[in-house]
């Protein structure tokens, strides 16, 4: 049985803090490390160097820059809806937090062991686009409101095939618990089982956290920054830092589901969890450098026409196999 943070320090007050440092501690890093990563994928493929001065191969640049950000003017433009522009960065980020503790790092490692964690992951992860129209409406802004309402509409719509691709492991492993649905993977990964529920959940993930050729709401060359157009300093470090960490979650949640999670010879269970992650990350990051951002129709026409029907498909393909069986 996994063993939870409770348990280990012996009183919830004392493991609430504990877990909210170690996850915060853990994003930051994380977000530094991606973001350098992220610089040198786009360098190599553009047959750049990336960072090379700051630190060995670069590495403390994303840590200047992090300076930089964090010591900028915190400006209010006199138009916006104070309180919802104000609350916006922290609505966005604040779920992550949750989010993250329900992930198995290992057979006897996680935050928090759930019977519906697989629940609280997507309904946590449903909050982000509440953040983003928040941001976009209180802005007052016409670039930030158009970016908050594509955000909001791709979320509805790429939301519909992630969830199904979801359900057709449940199906499978009869559990919403994400330590069993690991478990579960003892002998083949799902991927194997369920290779299209895998490609269609990382397509409608990807799109779900806005990143390329699915970043619509902040596209630069048409909406200036979208949803975060009017915001600076840590305001709009919060919204870079909510961007990165969620490619972890997201990443997090395919390794569980479809790649056996901490599952893998010789090496420690962690090891394996977090190579796989990053590996899925790093294909996030060439999905960027490699396909061109789609028009919106385009978009929402590949998810409604193209990703729904196939997973529905598979969800009905997946139940009678199980039942036959």
């Amino acid at each position: 049985m996994a063993r939870n943070f409770t348990e280990i320090f012996g009183s919830v007050w004392f493991a609430i803090p504990a877990a909210v440092t170690v996850i915060m501690g853990f994003l930051a890093i994380n977000a530094l490390m991606i973001v350098w990563m992220e610089r040198k994928v786009a360098a190599r493929m553009q047959r750049r160097m990336g960072p090379t001065e700051r630190g060995v191969f670069g590495l403390l640049q994303t840590t200047y820059d992090m300076i930089k950000l964090m010591s900028k003017e915190l400006i209010t433009p006199r138009h916006v809806s104070r309180k919802l522009y104000l609350v916006a960065p922290v609505v966005l980020f604040t779920p992550i937090i949750a989010i993250c503790s329900l992930f198995p790092l290992s057979e006897n490692w996680v935050f928090h062991d759930y019977d519906i964690a697989l629940v609280l992951v997507l309904a946590f992860s449903g909050m982000a686009v509440v953040g983003i129209f928040a941001a976009g409406w209180g802005s007052n802004n016409k670039y930030s409101l158009l970016g908050a309402v594509r955000s909001i509409l791709q979320n509805i719509a790429y939301e519909v095939p992630l969830i199904l691709s979801v359900l057709a492991v449940v199906i499978m492993a009869r559990t919403m618990s994400l330590h069993e649905i690991v478990m579960e993977q003892s002998t083949i990964p799902y991927i194997v089982v369920q290779p299209l529920a895998a490609i269609i959940f990382f397509i409608a993930a990807t799109a779900e956290t806005n990143r390329a050729p699915f970043d619509i709401p902040e596209a630069e060359s048409e909406l200036v920054g979208g949803f975060h157009t009017e915001y600076s300093g840590m305001r709009f470090g919060l919204f870079f830092f909510a961007e990165y960490s969620s490619m972890i979650i997201v990443c997090a949640l395919a390794t569980v589901l479809f790649l056996g999670g901490w599952q893998g010879p010789i090496l420690p269970g962690f090891v394996w969890f977090f190579i796989k992650v990053y590996f899925l990350i790093f294909l996030m990051m060439w999905f960027r450098w490699t396909f061109p951002r789609l028009r919106f129709d385009q978009l929402l026409r590949f998810a409604w026409l193209l990703l729904v029907p196939l997973a529905l498909a598979n969800l009905l393909v997946t139940a009678i196999i199980v039942k036959l069986i």
